[in-house]
């Protein structure tokens, strides 16, 4: 076998890898995400007999969003509302989980700065997205 061949192998074995990755971090994004909405909703139902949850995100980036829900964990106040909101927050950061995982791959796994470069780049924009703005 040649090296060329061994190089091609190792390098879809690693590409491998970083689909079944991305498709891992996806998957429980969203499975997470639909777990607590629906649980949230099926409890406000419970309770008041009305399928949706009225409230207002509008003014706040993910990181309030966030800080607001997790106030209310901090001050006990489990209720239907934060579980969707938990689930809202989940599926916000599904994306910037399954980026950050391919930088940690592409560094660690791979040694590929270049795509180290690129997706740090995406992770700084969609880091601006959800936080900053």
């Amino acid at each position: 076998m040649s090296g060329a061949s061994r190089e091609q192998e190792r390098a879809s074995a690693l590409e491998g890898r970083m689909d079944v990755l991305v498709s891992y971090v996806l998957l429980g994004g969203v499975l997470t995400a639909v777990l607590f909405v629906v649980v949230g909703l099926a409890w406000h139902w419970l309770n008041t007999g009305q399928l949706g949850v009225d409230y207002r995100i509008s003014g706040m980036n993910l990181f309030e969003f966030v800080v607001d829900d997790l106030r209310q964990v901090g001050s006990a106040q489990l209720r239907p509302r934060l579980l969707v909101s938990i689930g809202i927050a989940a599926l916000m950061l599904t994306p910037y989980l399954r980026v950050f995982a391919s930088l940690l791959f592409f560094a660690f796994a791979e040694h590929n700065w270049k795509y180290v470069a690129f997706t740090g780049f995406v992770l700084s924009v969609l880091t601006y997205s959800l936080f900053l703005r």
